[in-house]
């Protein structure tokens, strides 16, 4: 048995943050990881899926070409060699992980692991059994997708993302099942690649989170593509046929069976709980997810749990949030919880979607009064120039102290332009203190300022 002062189950963005930070207090650290290092974002989900939408934003940008003078013929896509280059971002990024385990002095234990007490892992790999002993364990297995009986994900005709990514080439007709960041990427990505989209969501509107004049405005330009979009649909069953899908929907007590070669279901995630020993020590879950305080521990104080198997949000960056806090609080350090209400949630399909905090709904139920700003990028003279004018900025304000509740961005750029406004409400600004400060000219996040002067009738430019 090999003693360590802390140990990490998962190699994801979350464990390997932990890990790295543990190394970085000086703690004999670990990682355990049967995969390919960098978890299912890295590998199968925010990493390949972006390499995937630029090459849709190309070749959009290439059929569109003529209205920036340029005139192509011609157009040809080879669907595997853009598949590849998506593969071979993730495998670099992989090993670039590597490395930073070897800089860092960080033991990669290849294979399975199951806690087996407190403070030991029996890891489980192809060639060799073996215990590693830990003073502390942080839990980071991630979560896999979620599906429900009469729809079970086969890989052949019923799919979930990680199949929708490896395709050699695109189906005629695709019917995605949830409209979340997920559902509405694959629907923007194969519907440019010519698929025939029809996109199923069980609540009002898509991407239900955001919010609601966001969700408009994307549905608007998803519908403007060509996609098909039913909204207060439930699906009670996918048929798995040989050459095709039949998905089982109701809405309104009226039943409707839509036909397609691929059903992708997108129905969120669960978390991997299993297998890994929380029965055994009584580890606390619900609903799919560990239970965690605000320094991520368990309810067994020297176990912490992080990332998606830790429950809602599911987000990579909120995963390495949580790995640097539980590493600190394992090694004693000064700890400053996570901020969950400044979390940035971000959708890369187009027009893209950038938020954090309140929604203005979300801000009224709680008795503010709110004050809102918008900015149309139709009125940007940078998004002009590039050839993008969809979308705006929203920024929801509480209207007695003009503090930042929320920030909703859709358009070009969008989940770049969101950081700002995180630091933003991080530093507890005014709208104020957003619109008196500079921003450079001609730039999309221009707006951001246009928009908190506007939530207070001082708009220069609309």
């Amino acid at each position: 048995m090999v003693n360590y002062d802390l140990a990490i189950l998962g190699g994801g963005p979350g464990g390997y943050v932990a890990a790295i930070r543990g190394a970085q207090l000086g703690l004999k650290t670990c990682i355990i990881e049967k995969d390919k290092l960098g978890g299912i974002c890295l590998n199968w989900g925010c990493i390949p899926t972006k390499a995937l939408l630029k090459n849709a934003e190309v070749y959009n940008t290439i059929k569109n070409a003529d209205k920036y003078g340029i005139k192509v013929d011609k157009i040809a896509v080879d669907f595997p060699a853009n598949i590849k280059r998506s593969r071979d971002v993730s495998n670099r990024l992989s090993k670039g992980i590597e490395f930073l385990m070897k800089k860092n002095k960080i033991t990669h234990i290849y294979g399975m692991g199951k806690l087996t007490s407190k403070t030991t892992i029996e890891t489980n790999s192809s060639k060799k059994k073996e215990k590693v002993n830990a003073k502390k364990i942080i839990i980071a297995t991630g979560a896999r997708p979620k599906s429900f009986p009469g729809m079970e994900i086969d890989g052949k005709r019923v799919i979930s993302s990680k199949e929708a990514m490896m395709l050699n080439t695109p189906p005629k007709k695709m019917i995605i099942i949830g409209s979340g960041a997920i559902g509405s990427e694959f629907a923007y990505y194969y519907n440019e690649f010519g698929t025939e989209v029809h996109l199923v969501e069980m609540m009002d509107r898509i991407l239900p989170v955001e919010d609601e004049d966001i969700s408009k405005e994307v549905a608007s330009n998803l519908k403007k593509s060509g996609i098909k979009i039913s909204l207060g649909t439930k699906v009670s069953q996918i048929e798995s046929l040989k050459t095709k899908v039949k998905v089982h929907t109701e809405k309104d007590d009226k039943k409707e069976i839509l036909e397609g070669d691929l059903a992708l279901l997108a129905v969120g995630v669960t978390g991997n709980i299993e297998k890994i020993g929380l029965e055994n020590l009584g580890i606390t879950t619900a609903n799919g997810a560990i239970k965690i305080n605000e320094f991520n521990q368990t309810n067994i104080q020297n176990i912490y749990a992080i990332g998606d198997v830790s429950g809602p949000p599911w987000l990579a960056h909120l995963a390495s949030a949580q790995g640097h806090v539980a590493a600190d609080h394992a090694a004693g350090h000064e700890t400053k919880p996570v901020d969950y209400s400044n979390i940035p949630s971000c959708t890369y399909c187009q027009p893209q979607v950038g938020s954090l905090g309140m929604t203005e709904t979300q801000a009224k139920e709680k008795g503010h009064d709110v004050k809102v700003g918008k900015f149309s990028f139709q009125a940007s003279g940078k998004a002009m120039a590039v050839g993008n004018t969809t979308g705006f900025v929203k920024l929801v304000f509480d209207g007695k102290y003009g503090d930042l509740l929320g920030a909703h961005i859709v358009g070009s750029e969008a989940t770049e332009i969101i950081a700002e406004l995180g630091v933003a409400k991080a530093l507890e600004t005014t709208w104020e203190d957003i619109a008196m400060t500079v921003h450079a000219h001609p730039t999309l996040s221009e707006a951001v300022m246009e928009a908190a002067m506007d939530a207070f009738g001082l708009a220069i430019h609309q």
